[in-house]
């Protein structure tokens, strides 16, 4: 019986660091006049809580560690696991930010799995750390853009950098809705993760979709505030679908609504959903891997 051949690991370079950081993070975050403030706050994350979960980790996967069984299960991404690695990205090492999630993923954990219970989670975290008042925006949006970043390089996707002009967003608000705060907050995260984001609020179904039509969208982004807009969103959705340049554009939901009831994104005919703006960015990753991955079949 042939041995069963090992994932390979992402090969992340320092000369390729900075690539992939001008690759997933908008430039504009960069330009700060407090950055030796920035930095000596990130240093005490990193020494008080970083390093801490880090050796831990390796105590964890010495040789001598427990049957597998049981280190899955205490590898399995904890309350600590996710503020952990919301904590590294931080900082600026992707490596260490890889070397954190090969830790669980080779202890049997999918990256599917990894998604929901390790990612997802990080980037609500950094949000939570942002309302209050932990972290800046800015440092929110570079941790976050640095989640998105990892979720890519174990999707390979980042490896395509004559994809990068296609990393595009239609976002809109549901015709009828005024919730616009909701929506700007999402079209800030994506563009300082690197997204180009074409907003198309107070449109209506006709004007959305015609948007689509004229400019060829990797995601469309659409909020809804309230249940009595489900059949307006559900018909901009058949719109989009019908009359987007990008056929196999992918389509992600927000709202209150949606992160009580996850299942209700399929139900209005949705691809996925995001509990808020930081893990808007990763869900939009996520479809843009899995658009790549099928086009490329």
């Amino acid at each position: 019986m042939e041995r069963q051949a090992r994932v390979a690991i992402p090969a992340i370079d320092r000369r390729g660091l900075h690539s992939l950081e001008t690759h997933f993070v908008s430039q504009d975050v960069y330009r700060r006049d407090d950055l030796a403030e920035r930095q000596a706050r990130l240093a005490q994350v990193v020494a008080g809580r970083i390093i801490p979960q880090l050796l831990r980790l390796h105590t964890e996967i010495l040789p001598d560690a427990p049957p597998i069984e049981q280190v899955v299960e205490a590898l399995a991404p904890s309350i600590d696991d996710i503020s952990g690695l919301a904590h590294i990205v931080l900082g600026d090492d992707l490596e260490a930010a890889v070397a954190y999630v090969l830790v669980l993923r080779d202890r049997g954990l999918s990256m599917e799995t990894l998604f929901v219970e390790l990612l997802e989670p990080a980037a609500r975290h950094l949000g939570q750390l942002w309302d209050n008042d932990e972290c800046d925006f800015i440092d929110v949006t570079l941790g976050v853009a640095r989640l998105q970043k990892l979720l890519a390089t174990f999707n390979g996707s980042h490896l395509l950098p004559e994809l990068d002009s296609r990393r595009t967003v239609l976002m809109a608000m549901t015709p009828g809705d005024q919730h616009y705060f909701g929506a700007s907050m999402v079209q800030r995260f994506l563009e300082g993760a690197g997204w180009s984001v074409e907003p198309a609020f107070d449109k209506s179904a006709a004007e959305i979709a015609r948007a689509a039509s004229a400019q060829w969208f990797a995601v469309a982004g659409l909020t809804v505030g309230s249940e009595r807009s489900f059949p307006a969103l559900a018909e901009t959705i058949r719109l989009i679908r019908r009359e987007s340049r990008n056929q196999m554009i992918s389509i992600m939901v927000g709202g209150p609504l949606f992160t009580a009831n996850p299942a209700l994104a399929i139900e209005v005919g949705a691809d996925g959903t995001a509990a808020d703006a930081p893990t808007a960015v990763l869900m939009a990753q996520k479809l843009f891997d899995v658009m790549v991955l099928k086009t490329s079949n």
